[in-house]
């Protein structure tokens, strides 16, 4: 993770964008950072862009910025 910056959370994953094997990761990536299920973390909109929304079920948002302080919700 790379942090906040302008209200966007920046994550960088190796996997390459083929096949969707991007956005997997990107889902593995906040659901180990955040101790969720994958299933709790899923991609809204954004799967062949560079900027993603996702949504995470089950978690407070106050979770949310609390780990990641300046996140736009």
């Amino acid at each position: 993770m790379d942090g906040v910056a302008e209200g966007v959370l920046r994550a960088r994953v190796s996997a390459p964008a083929v096949d969707g094997a991007a956005n997997q990761a990107l889902v593995r990536l906040l659901a180990d950072e955040l101790g969720m299920p994958r299933r709790d973390v899923r991609l809204v909109a954004g799967a062949a862009g560079r900027t993603k929304l996702v949504a995470v079920d089950g978690l407070p948002v106050e979770h949310l910025l609390a780990r990641w302080p300046g996140l736009r919700t």
